[in-house]
């Protein structure tokens, strides 16, 4: 690419289509080279800028690379299922999250020590940056299931929502392969579906 041409891209790169590119060659770099190799540097002459750039968004490569992994989790969103009922729409989603985020937990899993290491994270704070927040995604499956009589939000513990999908979380990086549906429906249908009814009063 010519100098002027490398100017014109320079000019035409602001914002946050800057921070996309950014992102996108820190993803890049990522996949290809793997954390430990990966530098502020290369990520800097993948995106065609200078270093400078980098450190004016972000202090290192810790929190480069966490702020691209919630880069890509952003434009592979998972989509909320409506079965009808909340046993499978809790199967569907938790199979959504783990056909999409298979890949992407075994990718990232081998940065998962790196980042504890560098940037002094917990396990969680790396698995929820790596997975996302499946409560958040399953409000609406339990509020419809709520509205339906199937649930009653009043009685049930945050700590049991979020259950179904910190244990996928934990398989999912931690065996570094993606979950059986046997283990999902495990999830459901042993562990999740008995606790909510001994809150909710029934057998």
């Amino acid at each position: 690419m010519s100098s002027v041409e490398q100017s014109a891209v320079k000019r035409r790169r602001r914002g946050t289509e800057l921070e996309k590119a950014l992102l996108a060659a820190a993803w890049d770099e990522l996949t290809e080279t793997g954390f430990a190799k990966l530098t502020m540097e290369s990520v800097a002459d993948r995106a065609k800028t200078g270093v400078a750039v980098l450190y004016r968004r972000w202090a290192d490569k810790s929190d480069l690379m966490l702020a691209a992994i919630r880069h890509y989790r952003e434009l592979h969103p998972v989509e909320i299922p409506d079965t009808g009922t909340l046993r499978d729409d809790l199967l569907a989603l938790l199979q959504a999250i783990n056909v999409r985020r298979k890949e992407f937990a075994t990718l990232v899993g081998a940065t998962f020590a790196g980042l504890h290491d560098t940037a002094g994270l917990t396990p969680a704070d790396v698995a929820l940056s790596v997975l996302g927040d499946g409560p958040r995604l399953s409000d609406a499956v339990f509020h419809r299931a709520h509205e339906r009589g199937e649930l009653d939000l009043a009685r049930i513990p945050q700590d049991v929502l979020e259950l179904p999908f910190q244990l996928l979380r934990h398989d999912l990086l931690m065996a570094m392969r993606p979950v059986s549906p046997q283990r999902i429906k495990s999830i459901v249908d042993d562990i999740f579906r008995p606790l909510v009814a001994r809150h909710q009063g029934s057998a």
